[in-house]
């Protein structure tokens, strides 16, 4: 696998107004919101994107339904690692790399309706890590 950056880091917030109390009105970062409730930037310095994505929606990312499972640890952030290969079919050949090395997928490697294509799986500690190839970051257009 060869990672190219970070693409994405994200809280995952189960109170998205208290969250938003704190990164947006007392630090001050420079979130947009959407109106699904997701909040991120592009700009802020050392990040390519920053995001509070509510709990609902990763749930609804991983699994389908805006629900986490009862049986699996709740995710407290989100990290993507973007990869250098022009190609989004490479997302599913390390998605069937991971499942060799013994982790388990949330879901398979599937395109986004905004051209990105990710997999991700859930690690002990909490986290979702995806690995992911948007076009949009290697300067061509999604299809």
């Amino acid at each position: 696998m060869n990672v190219l950056f970070i693409a994405s880091t994200a809280v995952v917030v189960a109170d998205p107004p208290q969250s938003r109390r704190l990164f947006i009105d007392t630090l001050g970062l420079p979130l947009e919101g959407e109106d699904d409730g997701y909040y991120s930037s592009g700009s802020i310095p050392g990040s390519k994107h920053f995001g509070m994505w509510p709990l609902s929606q990763a749930a609804e990312a991983c699994f389908g339904t805006p629900a986490w499972p009862a049986d699996r640890m709740v995710p407290q952030a989100s990290i993507e690692f973007e990869f250098e290969d022009a190609d989004a079919d490479a997302v599913a050949a390390a998605g069937g790399e991971l499942e060799r090395a013994g982790f388990d997928l949330l879901h398979p490697a599937r395109t986004e309706p905004w051209g990105q294509t990710v997999t991700r799986l859930l690690t002990d500690d909490g986290l979702i890590v995806g690995i992911s190839y948007a076009p949009s970051l290697h300067g061509e257009e999604s299809a």
